[in-house]
């Protein structure tokens, strides 16, 4: 269409169509309002908060499992330890118990092969010859037998009060007629030290005799 020769005509056209303009950016303004409420830094803040929420909603359920995943760790290996324990404890008790077993057993044997020695002259030489042998003292039951019968007729409790040593206050004593300080240098160790006790007499007369004789058996008159 020709332009209006007339100048204000013209003018208002322009103004008109400023005025359109306005209208059409104030209506998409209020279009984009009525989509997204609050526009500029406030719309993106609205906007964003539910993302931040939806993510601090699951770090809170990833941390949860974390720790409750911790604590079924950590209760399966106090019960895994637990168990550890009681195994232990229940091993090293039948071990307690088979110990006391067998040490039972190994003394229930020991007594049942542990002699009994008759209490008298033969089972006093018979006790004296294995102590002698387990101390490595020689003698034969006939060697001691023949000395003790010459010595002092198979009496315990003998004493000779009239030679030499009982002059000078130590008579012999016991079975194999021993004086005192040579019972007590040669007690053996396991026997009584009463010197009329007829095995503690015999086993030192007759380790004084391998000492001095070499055996018992070589000592056919006083000695």
């Amino acid at each position: 269409m020709p332009e209006s020769s007339n100048p204000g005509h013209s003018r208002l056209t322009q103004t008109h169509k400023i005025s359109i303009a306005g209208v059409a950016a104030l209506g998409a303004a209020a279009l984009a309002l009525s989509v997204l409420p609050g526009t500029g830094q406030s719309g993106n803040a609205v906007a964003a908060e539910p993302a931040a929420f939806s993510a601090t909603v699951a770090s809170t359920k990833t941390v949860s499992e974390s720790v409750s995943k911790q604590h079924v760790t950590a209760a399966q290996q106090a019960e895994t330890a637990a168990k550890a324990k009681a195994d232990a404890d229940a091993k090293a008790k039948a071990a307690a118990e088979a110990k006391k077993r067998d040490e039972a057993a190994a003394a229930s044997r020991s007594a049942a092969r542990k002699p009994v020695y008759a209490n008298n002259l033969d089972g006093w030489i018979r006790q004296s010859l294995d102590i002698m042998k387990s101390r490595g003292i020689p003698g034969t039951y006939d060697g001691l037998h023949r000395n003790i019968m010459r010595e002092s007729t198979g009496n315990p409790n003998a004493i000779n009060n009239w030679d030499i040593n009982a002059i000078n206050g130590i008579p012999s004593k016991g079975l194999l007629q021993v004086i005192p300080p040579t019972f007590n240098a040669y007690h053996v160790p396991g026997t009584s030290w009463n010197i009329y006790d007829p095995v503690a007499n015999i086993t030192a007369a007759a380790n004084y005799a391998a000492d001095k004789y070499g055996s018992m058996d070589n000592v056919n008159s006083a000695y």
